[in-house]
């Protein structure tokens, strides 16, 4: 959690205890300006090196995070209430995706092999850095958020700027410590300590070409439509309504311990995190109640504790947003099964949370609920439960329940509507898979070798017969 105080210092605070931790003052608006620029000039060298020299950095900056683990899995734990076996989970991701981008990077970015021109010569496709790429992040995966974006441009021979959530600033910086500890060029991975005026300012700097930008769909369409004022690109990835999908044949026991995992993980406060669960007429009094009880025995507690399942909701805000989601849905017919109230106590706890007559105009059903909070909505047979998943507005993930995974693959191929699909399984990420979405969760793809492309200018070299 954190604040902005009229002495424009951001305070960041533990949302275990809700005790402040640390305050940090802005750049004034000549010290941001100057940031940009020092990470252009940074990018200029950059640029020049090998893909082989890059990758070197790469996989150094793996082994580094490494390095920082326990550290920085309690920094993550203290600013945002992730439980830090979680946040260490985190970091070993955040290497993996090092890894495997110094390792494929350099297949990705080489140039083509050359084309035969239609009317003689001979055509060179070359993949080339565009400049300074800015990243507005959130809090919820301190690390990772960065790590995804900031290691595919930075294989790229782009330069990088990040604009962390005010909450996770310390986790931005400790970032920006072990990246050039790892050897990266001083400013090439800059923080910008900034507010939300000063952050439209950046992106109008010349020197800034493209924007990525993870969090709401407001706040997407607003840095979009920034962006393209300035014919700049952007890649959105927004949030979702994450619906899976518990079909006739599904194995109960499978389809329970899989959907409390993906409701509850990092505190329920997750982008793909599994939100509806939408069960056939035929299996839905057997999930409910076995999930009922699943996720009544999710244990609340000291994210430090070994023995907590959940810790705390990152800020008392989104707390208080997602209590009054669920009471507004009860008005609106749903019924709580377990969970549903802020207990006493210091910090921002919130009990995971079963609601169930679960229906369209409840913002259970339309909207995204970001915490620990579940809604099971009941389905006439399969093919009305496909149809329930896709009316969203939104469509980054899902998942199908399904013992014929034929079937399964079947339908989230030619029907989900979404960037991402779970079988029998949750998952956050993987480093060689694509991520992103479609409808109101955004546009562009990160990891998998797509993300390296986003912002490259792929470039057409001709030599043509006389």
């Amino acid at each position: 959690m954190s604040t902005l105080i009229e002495n424009k210092t951001i305070t960041t605070v533990n949302p275990t205890t809700g005790k402040s931790l640390k305050d940090y003052p802005l750049m004034t608006n000549e010290e941001a300006s100057e940031a940009v620029k020092k990470c252009h000039e940074a990018f200029v060298k950059w640029k020049h090196y090998s893909l082989a020299d890059r990758a070197e950095v790469l996989k150094k900056i793996g082994s580094t995070l490494k390095d920082y683990k326990d550290e920085f899995s309690k920094l993550m734990s203290s600013e945002m209430g992730k439980l830090v076996s979680q946040a260490q989970e985190e970091i070993e991701l955040c290497a993996g995706i090092c890894d495997y981008t110094a390792e494929t990077g350099q297949k990705e970015l080489a140039n083509e092999p050359e084309r035969k021109l239609p009317g003689g010569g001979r055509g060179i496709i070359t993949y080339s850095p565009i400049g300074v790429i800015y990243g507005i992040q959130p809090w919820n995966f301190p690390a990772y958020q960065v790590v995804r974006y900031a290691i595919a441009n930075l294989m790229a021979g782009n330069g990088v700027l990040l604009k962390h959530a005010e909450g996770t600033t310390g986790s931005g910086l400790m970032l920006q410590e072990i990246f050039e500890k790892a050897g990266l060029p001083k400013n090439l991975f800059t923080v910008l300590i900034i507010d939300h005026d000063q952050s439209d300012d950046i992106i109008d700097n010349d020197f800034v070409r493209g924007v990525t930008f993870t969090g709401s769909p407001d706040g997407g369409r607003a840095v979009a439509k920034k962006a393209a004022g300035n014919l700049k690109k952007t890649v959105l990835e927004l949030g979702s309504n994450d619906a899976y999908l518990v079909l006739d044949d599904a194995d109960i026991d499978v389809a329970v311990n899989w959907s409390a995992k993906g409701r509850t993980y990092n505190n329920g406060e997750t982008c793909v995190a599994a939100k509806r669960f939408v069960v056939t007429e035929k299996n839905y009094d057997a999930f409910l109640e076995a999930f009922v009880e699943k996720m009544k025995n999710v244990k609340m507690g000291d994210p430090t504790d070994e023995d907590s399942d959940i810790g705390p909701m990152a800020r008392e805000d989104l707390r208080e947003k997602l209590h009054n989601q669920v009471e507004e849905s009860v008005k609106n017919g749903a019924k709580v099964l377990c969970g549903g109230g802020i207990p006493d106590g210091d910090g921002f706890f919130y009990p995971s949370t079963v609601l169930a007559n679960v229906n369209p105009g409840q913002p259970a059903y339309d909207d995204e609920l970001f915490g620990p909070v579940a809604s099971v909505i009941k389905a006439k047979d399969d093919e009305d439960a496909m149809r329930i998943a896709n009316d969203s507005r939104f469509g980054l993930g899902g998942g199908i329940f399904s013992k014929d995974e034929k079937k399964a693959i079947e339908l989230a191929e030619k029907h989900f509507d979404t960037g991402m699909v779970f079988i029998n399984s949750f998952g956050v990420a993987q480093p060689n898979m694509p991520f992103g979405g479609v409808k109101n969760s955004g546009y562009g793809r990160e990891h998998g070798g797509f993300g390296i492309k986003e912002f490259v200018n792929t470039k057409a070299i001709n030599i043509l017969e006389g």
